[in-house]
């Protein structure tokens, strides 16, 4: 079992595999895309597969791949079956925007992935084209259906962004009458990739709740699962379920058991923190699996209470304008 110094139970990586995407949401860049990474400054399949191999070793039981987009990576499926073949690991999931995704669905669940998060934003496609520059909205909902045909787990995730898609909330909420999903309404994060000043949300997870209880009153409140990032309810006579997530808020950094590396394989022990340990690095300066480990275990034993303290704790470089997508989704 791999403990952090807080006592919390660390089991689950968020692999970024690229920075690139195929769209180009306003809350995650600019218009014109990022400066994106040089092949050379990403890691390689073979150092994700060794740093993935390394930390299932030492207590890792999922993994989580993320992007960018995976899909834009090339020979991505490669990598899904690689890390999948990975002795120890109970769990391979997928965070994707659908675009590219759908050919895919029926070899994803060949190698053993049985969860799959579905970033949408929006049901209408006309709002679809104007929150992510790109006009994918057929494609994304053809995804949603390979998924649903295959038996798929599928979570919708959506963030709520004030003027933009609020009106979304109620027809999102709506798709758990008939299908199996579950939709997530995440708060909004500082990550645009451009620089602008964020001074918190209007849309939090307390918002978001009254505004589907003005709907359906009826709403209940059901168990989260162990570790769960998001406040989970059913609607009664839906055949899916609703969750919500405090991404700005943290109200849920007491139980966090998550640690993401990025493309260019920085350890994050928070979201909202600068970076604790550069494993492509290590890995490429010749560094063995029992040196790896010892750093690895050292980071851990100094990970932030929160995400508030990670925040204030960091180093802010003002040429430097996080996205979603350099951080992993």
């Amino acid at each position: 079992m791999l403990l952090d110094n807080h006592g919390r139970k660390i089991n689950y990586l968020r692999l970024a595999v690229t920075d690139r995407c195929n769209l180009r949401c306003f809350y995650c860049m600019p218009e014109d895309g990022l400066n994106w990474l040089s092949r050379k400054e990403l890691m390689t399949y073979e150092e994700m597969l060794r740093s993935c191999s390394l930390l299932i070793k030492m207590g890792v039981e999922k993994i989580r791949i993320t992007g960018g987009e995976p899909f834009v990576r090339k020979d991505i499926m490669q990598l899904l079956t690689s890390i999948s073949e990975l002795d120890g690991l109970q769990e391979l999931s997928l965070t994707t925007n659908g675009v590219l995704t759908a050919p895919y669905v029926a070899e994803l669940k060949r190698i053993g992935v049985r969860s799959v998060n579905l970033s949408l934003d929006t049901l209408d496609a006309n709002r679809f084209l104007a929150i992510t520059r790109r006009d994918e909205f057929a494609n994304v909902m053809e995804c949603l259906e390979r998924l649903l045909d295959n038996d798929m787990e599928v979570k919708i995730n959506t963030v709520v962004m004030a003027d933009k898609n609020t009106q979304d909330i109620i027809p999102l909420v709506e798709l758990t009458k008939e299908l199996p999903v579950s939709v997530r309404f995440i708060e909004e994060m500082p990550f645009n990739g451009d620089g602008h000043s964020y001074s918190g949300i209007q849309w939090d997870h307390i918002r978001i709740l009254d505004e589907i209880k003005n709907r359906y009153p009826a709403i209940q409140k059901i168990p989260d699962p162990l570790y769960s990032t998001a406040y989970n309810y059913h609607i009664p006579g839906h055949k899916g379920s609703i969750g919500i997530i405090a991404a700005y808020s943290r109200t849920f950094c007491g139980t966090c058991n998550r640690i993401r590396i990025t493309p260019q394989g920085i350890l994050k022990n928070c979201l909202y923190d600068n970076g604790v340990l550069n494993i492509k690095d290590l890995i490429r300066s010749g560094a063995g699996n029992t040196q790896i480990e010892d750093k690895l275990r050292a980071v851990f034993n100094k990970r932030e209470k929160n995400g508030w303290d990670a925040e204030h704790n960091r180093v802010i470089n003002p040429d430097v304008h996080e996205s979603m997508a350099t951080i992993g989704g």
